[in-house]
């Protein structure tokens, strides 16, 4: 099977069938951009998501751009490294280098990025209020973003108010 737009045949860089076939009943209209292998996982960038497919089809998971908080490759290691926005755990997945599929992967991150300030924080605490764009849909989402070993509270809270007020006001979105 074929998604629209997909044309390449290489068998290295060419999901198979039943990934392919688990992205047509999943995303609808959206379009592979470029893929990458992970072991048994393929990873693959769409226009408005971002999936990892075990060769038989069992989706790991299939994430709106907007969801992904980063992703790094680490050279040496050959590791691809993705954090999500929830705060969980980061996902190290083994992959040689494939950069069409890198570059992609972090011009597609970087597109749902509206705006970002840091929050001033004291200690080694870290946070970031972010205002990203749904790539699907156009919709734009506030995400308080926790960085590692930080916990939510009050003063967290009051600084992401702040923030946001100036985010929505720089992006014209209406006050709350």
């Amino acid at each position: 099977m074929r998604l629209p737009g997909w044309r390449r045949t290489d068998p290295d860089h060419t999901p198979p069938p039943e990934v392919l076939a688990v992205l047509a009943e999943s995303v609808g209209p959206d379009r592979v951009l470029a893929s990458a292998r992970s072991d048994q996982t393929w990873l693959l960038a769409t226009t408005h998501r971002f999936a990892a497919v075990f060769a038989d089809g069992t989706v790991r998971w299939l994430r709106p751009w907007h969801e992904v908080d980063a992703a790094s490759w680490g050279r040496e290691s050959e590791t691809l490294t993705v954090t999500f926005v929830d705060g969980g755990r980061p996902t190290m997945l083994p992959m040689a280098s494939a950069r069409t599929f890198l570059m992609t992967l972090r011009e597609r991150v970087q597109a749902s990025v509206v705006a970002s300030v840091d929050l001033p924080l004291e200690g080694a605490r870290k946070a970031r209020a972010v205002i990203r764009q749904n790539l699907a849909t156009g919709e734009l989402i506030e995400q308080l973003v926790l960085g590692r070993g930080t916990r939510p509270s009050e003063s967290i809270d009051a600084a992401a108010a702040i923030a946001f007020a100036e985010l929505r006001d720089d992006t014209g979105l209406p006050p709350r």
